[in-house]
């Protein structure tokens, strides 16, 4: 079953580009709308992949160049690196993840506890922190499974 997008998130997405004097035009749009109905956390190229279908003109570069911009005025973010090609998380609410060694999917996971973690003294005096995030790494159910 295909995730539908949300009105909601469309609307958020709208507002945040007229914030930051981003034009909101057709490609931005169908790029949006295609990494929130991802099930994963897609890279550049699946996006492309798929937005190449309905804008066959458009470029990689151009698409890797906007999901970067939306990273940077805030409307997803960049997932952890691991080595693999750049990965983007259209989840915005406070969330962590699990990342399987073995066949590199990431997972959204919810842990209050997680979200109260507090932050050591000697990081707060040498860094500001604006975000945390608990990232997990080991073998999913279906790897372990395999192995």
């Amino acid at each position: 079953m295909e995730k539908v997008v949300n009105p909601g998130n469309l609307n958020a997405f709208v507002e945040k580009c007229k914030e930051c004097n981003l034009k909101i035009t057709p490609q931005r749009t169908a790029i949006y709308k295609e990494l929130i109905k991802a099930k994963d956390h897609p890279s550049a190229d699946v996006i492309y992949q798929a937005i190449k279908r309905t804008f066959p003109n458009i470029s990689f570069d151009t698409v890797n160049r906007t999901l970067l911009t939306f990273s940077e005025i805030g409307i997803i973010d960049l997932v952890e690196g691991h080595g693999d090609p750049r990965r983007f998380d259209p989840n915005m609410d406070s969330h962590h993840h699990f990342y399987c060694i073995s066949c590199g999917e990431i997972m959204d996971f919810y842990h209050e506890a997680f979200d109260k973690l507090i932050i050591p003294g000697e990081i707060k005096q040498k860094f500001t922190v604006s975000s945390m995030r608990v990232v997990l790494k080991g073998f999913c159910d279906r790897c372990r499974d395999e192995a």
